[in-house]
Parts: C-alpha cells; structure tokens; sequence
C-alpha cells in the first residue's frame, strides 16, 4: 500500500469501529431509553448534563442540542458543581450524569447531594457494573468492543455512541412534544431557517420614497420616477393610490427598439396592468418563491385590505438572505 493509502485505511477503520459501535447501542436500546425520555418529559425543571474529561465535552454538546430543540438545558462541570455550582440545580431537574467508566470522582462525589435533593438521575455509561449505574434511576449503558482510537485509549467510539444516544433522546423528545420547524426556528432566528419561517414580507418591504407616478402621466414623467426610485421599476396609481399597472426597464428598453417618442407616449398606454402582489403577512421566503415563479425582479406588497402597502424587491431579499 502506498502511504496515502495506508491513511485512508486507517480512516476508513476508525469510522467502521464507530459506526459498528453504534451499531451495537441500536440493537441493546430497550426499556431504559424509554424511561429516561419520560423522565425528561415529564419534569417541571431543567435538564442538567454534567461530566469531566471528553464526557464533558459531550455533555456540553447535548445541553446545547436539547435547549435549541425545546427543552431548557444547561451544563454543569461536575468538578465545579463540588464546589458550589450545585446550587444551581433545583428539585423539579433532571440530572444527567456522563462517565465512560461510571467511576469517575467529581461525579460520584456529587451524587449524595443530587439524592438529598430528589433529583432523578439519568447515567450514561458503558458499564452497567459501574457506581454511577447503580446510583441512578436510569441507566443508560453504552457498551462498546474497543475505541477507534489504534490504540484503544483514546475516548472516540464511546464518545460518538454517548454524543448519537444523547441525539437519539433528543429526537424522541421532540417527537413527543410535537416540536415544529417553527418552533425551531424561533429558537434559532439568525440561522437560515429562522429567516425562511420567521421573517414576514413586512420586515423586509420598501415603504419609502417608492417609485409611484399617476396613471394618468406621461411617460417621460414615468421614466423620472423609476430612475429615482433605482428599483428598475414604476407603479401607476389611480386617484386613490390603488395600483394600476407597473412598468419596467425590460418594457422601457422594448418602447426605445421601435423609436417610440416617449415624450409624446402616456403612461397608461403602455404600463402593464398584471401586477404580481403579495400580502404584507405572508413569509419574505414565500415573496422569494413568487419572484422566481414569475420571473420579476419585484412584486407589489398589499395588506389584508389589500390596499397598496409597498414593493418587496429581489435585491432586498438577498440583503436579508432569504434563500
């Protein structure tokens, strides 16, 4: 084997003793996953992860997967728990106590405290021998044959079956609670989803200095307001400002091919009377989908009066990047 070869292997093997791994907590997962879910649904508290070492980065993994996906979770560094952060657990919590080995100290020094409270305890562990196991109400055991590590030291298959079990309570969770895209994307407004599900055509809609001229100009009149507005785009109101008809740079650049006399042309005459609107309340992704369905760069914004309310423009969804 040539060197970049024998890397690929070793690659290759890591991820077939993790996935294996995995495997393995598939087929063995039974009563104590259920029990641990319902725990966790059925307390009026928090959800606390706690662990030291690699454990602990998981458990902070976890924490942050639960809090964005519906139930309030935080983490607490077992060490520091010792020494004072215990106070931040309450009753109605649940504890969710992460050791490979279900030895370790910081852990196991803090469960009396975590008893004296009532506090239900979920242990995730690879052995079901272990202190931690039989100390807690629910013992989730995360058996593997060996670390993918080519020493078998390192923590990495017992890292990834902790880090996909505690994603697998977390789904269940969520099924349970009914958890929606909406309800994750109020969680994670910044993100792209946040944008798509949260972000209305209202949030995101010009409203001043809009390019508007009266049916009843001229055209040349038309062609000053559109310059100005620099939307590529003209509206025609009538009296009361209801739109009539739009007119663009594409039509503008049709009228100029046939050596029109624009100054002799009305704006009525030539502005097109299909204009492409959308409601104010609706998403700013759904305006996006419709600009691309018709093949605009903009589209006319009503209310649910459906009274003129402005214009949502592609450049404008791209800004906020509504994609």
């Amino acid at each position: 084997m040539t060197p970049d070869e024998v890397l690929l292997e070793e690659g290759r093997k890591a991820l077939r003793i993790e996935r294996d791994s995995i495997d393995s907590v598939e087929k063995e997962l039974g009563q104590p996953f259920v029990d641990a879910v319902k725990l966790i649904l059925n307390t009026k508290g928090n959800v606390i992860f706690s662990g030291v070492g690699k454990s602990g980065h998981v458990g902070r993994k976890l924490a942050a997967t639960f809090s964005s996906t519906g139930t309030t979770s935080f983490f607490v560094h077992s060490d520091e728990a010792a020494h004072g952060d215990l106070g931040m657990i309450k009753p109605d919590d649940v504890f969710v106590a992460i050791s490979f080995s279900g030895e370790s100290d910081e852990l196991l020094t803090i469960l009396p405290a975590l008893k004296n409270l009532n506090i239900r305890i979920i242990a995730m562990t690879g052995r079901a021998e272990s202190s931690l196991a039989r100390a807690a109400d629910v013992s989730l055991v995360t058996k593997i044959t060996r670390e993918a590590c080519p020493l078998n030291l390192a923590p990495t298959s017992s890292t990834t079956v902790t880090m996909a079990l505690g994603d697998a309570i977390a789904s269940a969770v969520m099924g349970a609670k009914k958890f929606s895209r909406e309800d994750f994307a109020r969680s994670h407004p910044a993100g792209a989803l946040g944008r798509r599900l949260l972000m209305r055509v209202q949030d995101v809609m010009r409203t001043q200095n809009l390019p508007i001229v009266s049916s009843q100009a001229s055209l040349m009149d038309a062609v000053e307001a559109m310059s100005k507005g620099k939307l590529g785009v003209v509206i025609g109101v009538d009296s009361s400002g209801i739109p009539e008809g739009i007119f663009t740079e594409g039509d503008l650049c049709k009228i100029l091919r046939n050596t029109i006399d624009i100054n002799k042309v009305s704006f009525k005459d030539v502005m097109s009377r299909e204009l492409k609107s959308i409601y104010s309340h609706l998403s700013a992704h759904s305006a996006l989908e419709e600009i691309k369905k018709y093949k605009v760069n903009q589209l006319i914004v009503i209310d649910s009066d459906k009274n003129f309310s402005g214009i949502v423009h592609i450049q404008d969804l791209i800004a906020r990047k509504v994609c």
